[in-house]
């Protein structure tokens, strides 16, 4: 069970550190205003991630207790996703672009929302939630239900954490992305190898 949740909150933070339009939001908002109103993107997004948990908590809980074949059916999708996420990234060209110009400020309440609506109304949240959590559950006893928001917390928790830190350090962060032209590209190969390790742990 341990190993498990280990391994989720490990890939989870792999995850949260390659580069992506939610901690790319969270880096801009911070250089722009400042770390406090990075940091309630930051508490929108993961807010955010609520929704999505629940949902999938008992929607496949539902559908688990109904048929293990169609739950099945439910982790090869997620593993095929996983891959072609990977093909995805692997044909981006793995470039963190910065905005140069400042964007209209705006207040925490404002940012905090912002983030909150960008990620409950984002439909690739839900299915990249449906394709990565399945794969990772730990125990007989527990019901589904609890595993699914064991799983989500622990994903918000890793995810905020991460996502702080990037709001708490975002000019050094910004101006070593801006220094280093290769980091992009490391983060990319990063992200495609946790896509393809998540689909292989899933499929065995």
């Amino acid at each position: 069970m341990i190993e498990t949740l280990l391994s989720f909150a490990f890939a989870t933070f792999l995850l949260a550190i390659s580069p992506g339009p939610d901690n790319i939001f969270v880096l801009t908002q911070s250089i722009v205003n400042g770390k406090k109103y990075g940091l309630a993107t930051v508490f929108g997004l993961i807010s955010g991630c609520l929704i999505h948990t629940t949902l999938l908590a008992f929607g496949v809980s539902a559908i688990i207790k109904e048929s293990e074949s169609i739950f099945y059916a439910i982790k090869i999708f997620g593993a095929i996703y996983l891959l072609y996420l990977a093909y995805k990234v692997f044909r981006s060209e793995g470039k963190i672009v910065l905005p140069s110009e400042s964007t209209p400020s705006k207040t925490t309440k404002q940012l905090f929302k912002q983030g909150f609506i960008m990620n409950v109304l984002n439909p690739k949240v839900s299915i990249f939630f449906l394709a990565f959590f399945p794969g990772f559950l730990f125990s007989s006893t527990l019901s589904n239900v609890i595993q699914f928001y064991v799983l989500g917390f622990v994903f918000m928790l890793v995810s905020f954490i991460v996502f702080a830190l990037i709001a708490i350090l975002a000019g050094k962060i910004s101006s070593t992305i801006k220094g280093n032209t290769n980091i992009s590209y490391y983060l990319k190969y990063i992200q495609i190898v946790v896509f393809i390790g998540i689909a292989i742990f899933i499929l065995l």
